[in-house]
């Protein structure tokens, strides 16, 4: 498939193909214990990978997956896939986990669907349209002051940072898109390159469509096919709020 030949709605509907036929499979699939293969790996994950890579292969899309690596690598369109974004919530049953798809080209993020598998919102975005939570248009909170907003967390913090408020809610895909329709007002990223691109690419797409600011904290590109890869995404309603938290990160070694 090249990109002259499919059309951004084509693969929008691939998209939402593949997070329905992750839901089916999650609804049948008797035991979403760890699976004992890798480190954190779950029965749940192993189940929405093979049916999320089946119907994206066979519509023409290459695929790169959390659990299962690449697929179809010669193909012009990727998406980049974490079938089970949460996983751990959705083992423990706590309400905050999603499948998060995002198809890349050569200019980058094209399409992306996330979808809150445990409530049914959907988020969505196609590059220069704007972003959508079940089908209306979103922005960012526009929140400018760290002292004032409300902060999603992944991993621990060297310290309080200034914010108001935050949460640690343990899917950065939703934790982001969050950041995207003004639920939260921004995204810290505590870890050093223990997220993926299949973890943040499919919700920064949503962002910065909605107008939020996303980088990674030491100025890498995001925007990265390899499965081996990792960075620390931050995301701020504002780029005064995103410039905030990345100076926060405990590599740089401020507490507040």
């Amino acid at each position: 498939m090249s990109p002259s030949s499919v059309s951004a709605d084509a693969v929008a509907a691939a998209l939402h193909d593949a997070a329905a036929a992750v839901a089916e499979a999650l609804a049948a699939a008797p035991d979403w214990g760890e699976a004992g293969t890798r480190p954190g790996q779950h029965h749940s994950d192993l189940a929405a990978d093979a049916a999320a890579v089946g119907v994206l292969g066979a519509a023409g899309l290459g695929v790169l997956s959390e659990e299962s690596g690449r697929h179809h690598a010669d193909r012009a369109v990727t998406v980049v896939v974490d079938p089970l974004d949460g996983s751990t919530n959705a083992s423990r049953r706590l309400s905050w986990w999603a499948t998060s798809l995002c198809a890349v080209d050569a200019e980058g993020p094209w399409v992306s669907l996330v979808v809150d598998l445990r409530h049914g919102t959907r988020w969505t975005a196609v590059r220069g349209g704007g972003a959508f939570r079940d089908g209306e248009r979103v922005r960012t909170s526009g929140c400018t002051a760290l002292d004032e907003a409300i902060v999603g967390l992944n991993g621990v913090p060297a310290g309080h940072g200034g914010w108001a408020q935050y949460r640690a809610l343990g899917a950065a895909a939703l934790d982001l898109c969050a950041v995207a329709d003004g639920t939260l007002d921004g995204f810290l990223d505590a870890t050093t390159d223990e997220l993926a691109p299949w973890d943040y690419l499919g919700a920064v797409l949503v962002c910065r469509e909605a107008g939020a600011t996303v980088v990674d904290a030491t100025g890498r590109d995001l925007v990265v096919l390899d499965h081996a890869a990792r960075r620390i995404p931050v995301a701020g309603a504002t780029p005064a709020v995103a410039d905030a938290l990345a100076a926060r990160h405990p590599r740089f070694g401020v507490a507040r």
